[in-house]
């Protein structure tokens, strides 16, 4: 794994430099000499994370607006609660 240093004004003017170190390993971007960002590929920012898709993100995805969603009526009433 190769990690590139970039400053913002290095990363401002080639975004693509940029993308393409992050494919050898995280691009640490630095905002007056301190590290401030990370750049990573979306593969190893999964790894990182588990790879937990939040349900906000899918209901976001393009197309999900023709899928059909079916709801059951729920048939059990709620009920009082029992205190003992």
């Amino acid at each position: 794994m190769t990690i590139t240093t970039l400053s913002s004004r290095q990363f401002n003017q080639d975004a693509s430099k940029a993308k393409k170190a992050a494919m050898a390993g995280p691009v640490f971007i630095t905002d007056r000499g301190r590290p401030a960002h990370v750049l990573l590929t979306f593969d190893e920012y999964k790894k990182l994370t588990g790879g937990h898709t939040k349900i906000a993100d899918l209901l976001a995805m393009p197309g999900i607006e023709d899928i059909e969603l079916e709801i059951p009526k729920m048939h059990d009433l709620a009920r009082s609660a029992e205190f003992f």
